[in-house]
């Protein structure tokens, strides 16, 4: 079962296992994976002993609660069946194996050329493009997935490289017709067909094994009805194909790649006193502030893909015991030897200890924590593998006073094994945050020097203050995935292969 939109739903059955203690279920179930969402499940486990589809008149031997997240980031996921009442269930466990049912990984990096296509332009020789069509559902259906650049005023050209998917290329399926037309280009948009070819994936890999060239003619079909003579418009040749594979996100976690969730928390002085109900760090028992809130609904995601669920939390801009002098990097639970806590929980009893005890000051920067979580990428990253992959969680109540620094920060953080979310709690004006975004143009440091990816996802918590806590999650971790594979394809490095259990 599977919690839909609060409600636990069925979502499939496994066979039925005849007399058996130990059964092996070979039918899978295929759920979609949400890597921004806690997503949970039961597996409820029945000895069957009769015809009907109802559950209620068999017996009931245990279950397990959890998050997919957690049985993904495991691998293989083994635990104990629990009764109804959460005791556990006999000796009884429950092994659950994770598999992303994907399309095909492969890639295509191909490079073409053609030789002596028909010259149609009056005054010059064919400006010459190529357009690659898969099949679509209806035998006349075809759909355009690539299309190179045009090479001007040549009859011979030769294409840059390009990398396109099987899956994109003709739905993973090696064997189906993929159309290549030939144009030659015109401004107004009244491109001239010079010719076309039918192909597949599979000639195209086998034709071009040993370094060979693939040669087709390129076939004007109207030309071809009307002259008896006619051949060909000109020869198209692909010279060179190499399979690559394209990574998932779930093929890392899957590999044993661990997300480390670290927390940086603004206590300056602009979000008031604590002890006055209007502060942004007031503690009200049982009505959580934003900081609690953003903490709690980020953390409730991340938290299954780190195994000892131990996340360091670090706070800048207050005066810190005993001495009280400024500091924009410490540990809330103020132990920079042990600066972890223990799941989202303990993240949330460390801050509502440290909010006690700090003074708020100021000013506001935020670089020095950027760069403590950067000092760990660097070392992971200098470890064989995808094993490591850090998250930064920052929460700040308005416009950083070390912007600039903060820009270097992240250009520096942008060759890492990194990404910081950045979630702006009160009422301030954020506009100048979303320069750190990257949404609307690539950041630089006052340098010059520019991202090498994007890292930084930046919202207003008052955009979710209506919404619920997965929404916001839903919205600042949706990149993360996508940043995950991103460095990793950056760096050619595959994911790790494993089996876990745990």
């Amino acid at each position: 079962m599977m919690e839909l939109g609060g409600t636990m739903v069925e979502i499939g059955r496994t066979d039925q296992i005849k007399n058996s203690l130990d059964p092996d279920f070979s039918k899978p179930l295929v759920v979609d994976y949400m890597f921004e969402e806690v997503q949970k499940l039961v597996f409820n486990v029945y000895d069957i002993d009769n015809e009907t589809e109802k559950l209620s008149d068999d017996d009931f031997l245990g279950q397990l609660e959890c998050t997919l997240g957690q049985v993904v980031s495991s691998g293989t996921y083994t635990k104990p069946l629990c009764t109804k009442s959460g005791k556990q269930a006999g000796h009884s466990t429950i092994t659950i194996v994770a598999e992303e049912m994907s399309e095909s990984k492969e890639v295509l990096n191909l490079n073409f050329r053609a030789h002596k296509v028909d010259k149609k332009d009056m005054f010059g020789k064919s400006d010459p493009f190529l357009e690659f069509f898969k099949a679509g559902k209806n035998p006349d259906d075809w759909i355009l997935v690539h299309r190179t650049e045009v090479i001007k005023n040549n009859q011979s050209p030769t294409w840059k490289p390009f990398a396109i998917s099987v899956q994109s290329l003709c739905n993973g399926n090696y064997e189906k017709q993929i159309k290549i037309l030939c144009h030659d280009w015109d401004d107004d948009g009244s491109h001239d067909l010079i010719g076309e070819t039918m192909a597949t994936a599979q000639q195209m890999i086998d034709g071009t094994s040993g370094g060979k060239e693939v040669e087709w003619k390129l076939v004007h079909p109207k030309k071809k009805a009307k002259k008896k003579s006619y051949v060909h418009s000109g020869l198209l040749y692909l010279t060179n194909l190499k399979i690559t594979h394209e990574y998932s996100f779930l093929d890392y976690v899957l590999g044993g790649c661990q997300i480390n969730f670290t927390v940086g928390v603004d206590f300056t002085g602009s979000n008031g006193d604590p002890n006055d109900s209007r502060s942004l760090h007031y503690i009200n028992p049982g009505y959580p502030n934003q900081y609690a809130q953003a903490i709690t609904a980020v953390g409730n995601v991340i938290q299954d893909y780190d195994s000892d669920k131990l996340f360091p939390a670090l706070g800048f801009g207050a005066k810190i015991p005993p001495n009280f002098a400024v500091s924009h990097e410490f540990a809330i639970n103020f132990d920079m030897n042990n600066p972890f806590c223990a799941g989202v929980q303990g993240i949330l009893q460390a801050y509502e200890n440290c909010i006690r005890q700090v003074k708020l000051w100021g000013p506001t920067n935020a670089s020095p924590i950027i760069h403590h979580v950067a000092r760990f990428a660097q070392e992971a990253q200098r470890q064989p593998g995808a094993s490591q992959y850090y998250v930064l969680l920052l929460l700040t109540d308005g416009v950083l006073t070390d912007m600039d620094e903060t820009r270097e920060a992240i250009v520096h953080a942008s060759n890492l094994p990194m990404s910081v979310i950045i979630i702006g709690v009160g009422n301030a004006n954020f506009s100048d945050m979303k320069v750190l975004d990257g949404d609307d143009g690539v950041l630089r440091t006052v340098r010059g020097e520019k991202v090498a990816r994007d890292i930084v996802q930046f919202v207003p918590f008052r955009d979710f203050q209506s919404a619920s806590p997965a929404a916001l999650a839903k919205s600042v971790l949706a990149e993360v995935p996508k940043q995950v594979v991103d460095y990793f394809k950056k760096r050619g490095i595959p994911p790790n292969n494993r089996t876990v259990s745990q």
